[in-house]
Order: C-alpha cells, then sequence, then structure tokens
C-alpha cells in the first residue's frame, strides 16, 4: 500500500479546524485533523508535508513520524510544523486500523479499562470555532450565542452551582472552569486586585454550596498569568478544594512552574499546549506537574502522545488527554485514554458532543453516566460525514501524486 493523495478539508464556519485526508492505492482513506492557524497548517501539509508523504507505505508510521517531528525548525513547539505533523499520525493510524480491521486502541495494545471518566469542559456551542486565539473568553455576556441546552459557559459565570446539579444529574462528577481569564485580558496577567479575585471566586462558592464536594472542580487559566499573580490565585482558591490548576503560568519555564507547584498549595496540570517528549519531560524532571495533560492534535499525534503517557507512568503521573477541538481528535484522544494505564480522566464538552460534532462524522462516541466508551470500528472507527465534502464552502485541497 501506499500514499497516492494528501486531502484537506476546512469549513469557514470552523475556522479553527482543518481536516486531512491520505488516500491510498488499495482505496483506504485515513483521516486526521488538528486546530489553530488552519490556513498555514493546510498549506504546510500540502507544500512541505506532501513531498515526504506521497508514495511512503503508510504503515512505516514510526519513520514517518520521526521525520515529520523532528524537522530543522520547529521541532520544540506545538507550531504549524507540529500541528501538521499530529494531524498526519492520527490519519496513518487511522489507516492501520482500517488495513488490519482493528481499532487503534487495539493496536496501541488493548483495553485498559472498558470505559474512562470523562470530565466536562464548561463550554458553549460556539467557544473556540473561530480563528482568534482568545475568541469567547469576554465570559458573563451572551457574546458566544446561545444554540442549545448546554451554553456552559455562560452558566458558570450566571450560576456555577446550578450548573453542576445539572452535570451531576448526567453522572459527570467533575468540570472545569475559567472566570479568571478576563482579568487577565485587563491587567495582562501582571496583576489581581483582591475585589476581582474575590468575585472570580463566586463560581466555586456557588459549586461548593450547592453540591459539596460531589463535584470535582479543575480550575483553567490557559497560561495568561505572571508567577505572582497565580500564586495569589491560588492562595484564594485553596478552600475550594480544585482538583487541579490547569497551565497556572505561561508554559515555557519548568523551574518556575515547579516553584508554582510547591508554593501553590494545588495539584498542577500541564500542559494541552507543550509538544514531544522532551518539552514533557522537562516538567517531570523538575517535579513542576501532578497530572500530565497532552493534545493528541498539538503535540506530535497518537504516536508521541503515547510515548509521553508511557514516560509519564514512568515517573508515576497521570494524563488527561486534552480536547476542546474537534471530533476526530476527540475520537482519536479517547483511544488514547482507553489504552493508557495511567489514563484518569478524558476531556469532553457536552454542547459539542451532543451538538455540532454530530454533524461532522459518521460515528460518535457512547458516552453515558459520566463514562465515555470505546470506539469499536477499526482505525478511528469514524470518518468525516458525507455532507462535509459535498457542501458549497467547503475547502477543498488536493495534493496528487504524479
Amino acid at each position: 500500500m501506499k500514499i497516492t493523495a494528501l486531502e484537506t478539508i476546512q469549513l469557514p464556519h470552523l475556522g479553527n479546524i482543518v481536516w486531512l485526508r491520505l488516500h491510498t492505492d488499495q482505496g483506504l482513506i485515513g483521516l486526521g485533523e488538528t486546530f489553530r492557524g488552519a490556513d498555514a497548517v493546510a498549506r504546510f501539509l500540502h507544500k512541505e508535508a506532501a513531498p515526504l508523504l506521497l508514495g511512503r507505505d503508510p504503515s512505516a508510521i514510526d519513520a514517518i513520524s520521526k521525520q515529520m517531528t523532528e524537522p530543522y525548525l520547529g521541532f520544540r513547539s506545538s507550531g504549524v510544523e507540529m500541528r501538521g505533523a499530529s494531524a498526519v499520525d492520527i490519519a496513518l493510524w487511522d489507516l492501520a486500523g482500517q488495513a488490519t480491521g482493528l481499532p487503534i486502541h487495539q493496536l496501541l495494545g488493548g483495553l485498559s479499562r472498558p470505559s474512562i471518566r470523562t470530565y466536562n469542559t464548561c463550554a458553549g456551542y460556539t467557544y473556540n470555532k473561530g480563528g482568534a486565539a482568545r475568541r469567547a473568553i469576554a465570559v458573563g455576556t451572551t457574546e458566544q450565542g446561545e444554540e442549545g441546552q448546554y451554553e456552559d459557559q455562560i452558566a458558570f459565570n450566571r450560576d456555577a452551582g446550578a450548573l453542576a446539579e445539572s452535570l451531576l444529574a448526567q453522572g459527570i462528577t467533575a468540570m472545569k472552569i475559567w472566570p479568571f481569564d478576563p482579568l487577565a485580558v485587563a491587567s495582562g496577567g501582571n496583576f489581581i486586585h483582591r475585589a476581582d479575585l474575590d468575585r472570580a471566586l463566586t463560581p466555586f462558592r456557588q459549586i461548593r454550596d450547592a453540591v459539596g464536594d460531589r463535584m470535582e472542580v479543575m480550575v483553567e487559566l490557559h497560561s495568561m498569568w505572571d508567577l505572582p499573580s497565580a500564586l495569589a490565585i491560588a492562595r484564594g482558591l485553596r478552600e475550594f478544594r480544585p482538583f487541579w490548576a490547569e497551565d497556572p503560568i505561561k508554559m515555557q519555564d519548568p523551574v518556575a512552574l515547579a516553584n508554582y507547584a510547591r508554593r501553590s498549595g494545588l495539584p498542577v496540570c500541564a500542559s494541552e499546549t507543550a509538544a514531544g517528549r522532551a518539552q514533557f519531560l522537562d516538567f517531570l524532571r523538575h517535579d513542576a506537574v501532578d497530572y500530565v495533560m497532552l493534545d493528541i492534535s498539538w503535540c506530535g499525534g497518537i504516536s508521541e502522545a503515547k510515548k509521553i503517557a508511557t514516560m509519564a507512568e514512568a515517573f508515576q503521573r497521570p494524563v488527561a488527554p486534552h480536547d476542546c477541538t474537534g471530533p476526530v481528535v476527540f475520537a482519536a484522544s479517547i483511544h488514547l485514554a482507553m489504552n493508557a494505564p495511567n489514563a484518569i480522566f478524558q476531556e469532553s464538552v457536552r454542547a459539542y458532543y451532543t451538538g455540532w460534532y454530530r454533524d461532522l462524522v459518521t460515528v460518535m462516541p457512547r458516552i453515558e453516566n459520566g463514562q465515555i466508551f470505546p470506539l469499536p470500528g477499526p482505525g478511528l472507527g469514524l470518518a468525516l460525514a458525507p455532507d462535509v465534502l459535498t457542501r458549497a464552502d467547503a475547502i477543498i485541497q488536493r495534493t496528487r501524486l504524479d
């Protein structure tokens, strides 16, 4: 089998997502996806990745992964090169599964559990769809658009206690919120006034008052604060016992992050924005992280994610794959989470998997009572919905083997 064409698909109303399809001479098509900077990634895939891939045997996953995640530039970042490499790697694993008739989690070593616990990232339907990196972080308003019953970002600013009760009714016992982000935008992340801090703690009070400790609460800080400000926030959060503080400072200095971990009194989760084993090894060596979060579409794909998870296991750290992106990365993440012995959570957004994800792919994972179940089909177990490929506004580009 050899790769005969590389195809990218984009939809204007989902400006952050680019899908990749690798066509083969045996008629199999591998599906990949990545997120943010979709136009730049698509151009990279056609101009730089296609010459490396066309004519290759797609089963040489490790060789291709090494070549694509170790370019001369871009190998130690989650930039365009790594995001493109991640999409390619997901598609290669999808092809391997289709060729063997096995789901990806089986190729990775089989199921470590029958299902994986999920936590709900409290975003709404249009959160993160646009191209701007900080779109829709102006919370507490209807700016992100109310499209259905799960506008959870608006809800955690209006009444986080009621939101927690809604999640518990579905068997979801963990949730993630980010009420500090607008304050970081306003101050540049260099200062937080005591009165502002107190107001941003309101959702945590509401959750504890409404449901007590029945709900685990993660706080997302999006790498928006300097160290003194992040520590001030941590002091305010301690009484509410958050499960973790995620990316509390910019994820570029493991020594500073270790300093935060020692002084904050909170468990640390890092980092969806990191790429490659070397960055995660820095966090682990410096004892800077308690929970390892990786994003399969940014870290180098399934191949690199599996290696990061195994490395974290050696350091006795659990992993929790990130997903606030698209349905293909969600599926790939579930395969890893079902396989990795040290996986503790698979992130999900109920506004996504009950909403617009369903318009894009042929199969959705089973999610019941706060648990995500494995996708049983070969490879990823899903494909792009036919309507995606026939939409009048779809931007489809293809580079073929000469």
